[in-house]
């Protein structure tokens, strides 16, 4: 399928995904900084790794990123989506990890490789918008639909948008799920650096019913809400990173049948707001954050 083709066929299917980006959009300058500025206006404005040696500080949702590497923009069996956000960057065992699993990817399934969503911001910590991960340089979303053969442009790749693989019920998937998105979602969690896969509940209960005996790797796939067009693969803190605090490790199990029903039940599948919705929690402060930070964000 030539170029032009191919990137036809993506504006044609319906999907939901994550925000486009408007053409010439850039984050405004911060009229005054202090004390009390939200950590995620600074970090989100900063654009490029610091420099010296590379290390992920903190957890995964209260962290930042030293000696962050870029992933580059395209690659064989890759491809990035929404370079505009500036958030191609981790570790470099993440770069790796991706240029490692996607060229896998190509060669055994009929995917010629993965469109890359989200990684870190380029000195980690929290964004903007969207995430409240992704802080250390060990997250990256994929998304659920595979690369095209040819390079797409990259106004392309900020307007083009995922596709959702949920059912409108919440419980079932759609058309555009099929033996290949199964097969992908087992090559990433049999993978060793790898923690967790998140994916939307209706997704894990699918692959549950289809995975057959080979069932261990399941385990690291867990059920999240939000995540029905995109998963997020989470790497483990390397040995060497005394500052990385990791995760708990995942329960023991295939995280199906009883473990899966909790999610299914009708206040959960559509869940009513609250009559008297909680005060939201304050923004986190660049004090709140491990004292390291501030080092790593004012650094060169």
């Amino acid at each position: 399928m030539g170029g032009a083709a191919a990137i036809a066929l993506l504006l044609a299917i319906p999907s939901s995904a994550q925000d486009i980006t408007p053409p010439g959009y850039a984050i405004p300058p911060l009229k005054s900084v202090g004390p009390g500025t939200p950590a995620k206006e600074l970090f989100g404005r900063v654009e490029r790794p610091s420099q010296g040696r590379e290390e992920s500080i903190g957890f995964y949702t209260n962290g930042c990123l030293a000696g962050g590497k870029a992933l580059p923009l395209s690659g064989p069996t890759w491809q990035v989506m929404r370079p505009s956000r500036n958030r191609y960057y981790g570790r470099t065992k993440l770069v790796q990890f991706i240029q490692r699993i996607s060229k896998r990817v190509a060669a055994n399934t009929s995917w010629p490789g993965l469109l890359i969503g989200d990684m870190s911001q380029p000195r980690g910590g929290p964004m903007l918008k969207g995430h409240a991960s992704h802080q250390v340089g060990l997250d990256v979303d994929v998304w659920l639909r595979p690369m095209p053969t040819a390079e797409m442009s990259m106004p392309a790749r900020e307007q083009i948008m995922s596709t959702n693989l949920v059912a409108a019920n919440r419980i079932d998937l759609n058309e555009y799920y099929n033996k290949n998105t199964l097969q992908v979602l087992k090559i990433f969690a049999t993978d060793p650096e790898v923690e967790r896969v998140l994916v939307n509940p209706a997704i894990k209960r699918r692959i549950c019913m289809d995975a057959g005996n080979d069932r261990a790797w399941l385990q690291k796939v867990r059920p999240v809400w939000g995540h029905d067009y995109h998963t997020h693969i989470r790497l483990g803190c390397s040995g060497s990173d005394s500052s990385c605090k990791s995760q708990a490790d995942v329960v023991p199990g295939d995280g199906c049948g009883k473990a899966l029903d909790w999610w299914f039940t009708p206040g959960r599948l559509f869940p009513r707001p609250p009559a008297n919705p909680p005060k939201p929690a304050p923004p986190l402060t660049l004090a709140g954050m491990p004292k390291a930070c501030a080092a790593v964000l004012n650094g060169p």
